[in-house]
C-alpha cells in the first residue's frame, strides 16, 4: 500500500517561510512544492477551466512521478447539479489531457443542498473515459445508502473519505480499489491544526482499510498559517511508523 500526501492547492502567500523561502518567487511556487511533495490537489479547475496548454506547463514544471488530481468544474457539481454532464466531463478531460502522465484523480465535490440521486450520480460517473479515478465528496447525509454504495462500486469510483473537526464525516466504505482522503480542519492550536493523536488515528483507519499494492491519496485543505504544511508532514510519519509506504513531504 501507498500513501500519497499532499495539500488542496498550492498558491497561498501565508505559506511564505513555511513551504517557500522569503526570496522565492510566486511563479516557482509549483516548482518548490513539488521538490517538497509527490502529490497535489489542484482546486484550479473548481473556479475557473485551465486551458490544455495550462495544465501542459504545470506538466513541464514538475517532476517525474509527480501526480495532480483536480477538484472538477462547479459548473458541472454546484450549477449544474450533475445533470447534463457530458459537455462539462468532456470539456475537463480533454483539457487536463495536457497533464500526460501527471493527472491523478479527479475529485467531484457535491454542494451540501444536493439530496441524493443515484441515477444522477451513475450518469456522471459513466461519463468520464475509462480508467480514470474519480473520487465522490457528497455533503448531504441523504447519500448514505446501499443503493449510492452500490453505484460507487460498480463504477470503481471511491466515496471520499472527509474529515472535519477531527472526526470522520463520510461513512469509512471502501467503494474501488484505491482510496482518497480530505482533511478540512482540525480541533488544535492554532486553528485549523490537527493534532497528533488525530492524524495518528487517521494514519490507523487509512492503513487497516486498504490491502497491499492499493493507493490511496490524501490532501489538507486546512491551508491558513501553513497548517496543512505541517499536518500533512506529520500524518506522513504517521502512516511511516506504521510501516506503510508514503510519497516524500518536506523537511520543515
Amino acid at each position: 500500500m501507498t500513501v500519497l500526501v499532499g495539500t488542496s492547492g498550492w498558491q497561498y502567500k501565508d505559506w511564505r517561510e513555511v513551504l517557500y523561502p522569503a526570496g522565492c518567487p510566486q511563479r516557482l511556487w509549483l516548482e518548490e512544492y513539488a521538490r517538497g511533495f509527490a502529490t497535489v490537489e489542484s482546486n484550479n479547475a473548481f473556479y475557473r477551466l485551465p486551458s490544455r496548454e495550462q495544465f501542459a506547463a504545470w506538466r513541464d514544471r514538475t517532476p517525474d512521478g509527480f501526480v495532480m488530481a483536480l477538484k472538477a468544474s462547479r459548473f458541472l457539481t454546484h450549477i449544474k447539479r450533475l445533470r447534463d454532464p457530458e459537455e462539462p466531463v468532456g470539456r475537463l478531460m480533454s483539457h487536463a489531457e495536457g497533464l500526460g502522465d501527471r493527472l491523478g484523480p479527479v475529485l467531484l465535490q457535491l454542494p451540501p443542498t444536493l439530496r441524493a440521486d443515484s441515477g444522477l450520480l451513475d450518469a456522471a460517473l459513466g461519463c468520464f473515459p475509462s480508467g480514470t479515478r474519480v473520487a465522490v465528496e457528497p455533503r448531504h447525509d441523504s447519500w448514505w445508502t446501499d443503493g449510492v454504495r452500490k453505484v460507487l462500486e460498480r463504477r470503481g469510483a471511491a466515496l471520499c473519505w472527509a474529515d472535519a473537526g477531527s472526526r470522520p464525516v463520510t461513512p469509512l466504505w471502501r467503494t474501488a480499489g484505491w482510496g482518497y482522503v480530505r482533511f478540512h480542519h482540525g480541533l488544535a492550536r492554532p486553528a485549523p491544526r490537527y493534532g497528533r493523536q488525530a492524524l495518528a488515528a487517521w494514519a490507523r483507519r487509512v492503513a487497516d482499510a486498504w490491502p497491499e499494492g492499493a493507493e490511496v491519496y490524501a490532501y489538507f485543505n486546512n491551508d491558513p498559517g501553513g497548517a496543512a504544511v505541517r499536518d500533512a508532514v506529520v500524518f506522513a510519519r504517521a502512516v511511516d511508523r506504521l510501516g506503510r509506504r508514503v510519497s516524500r513531504t518536506p523537511s520543515l
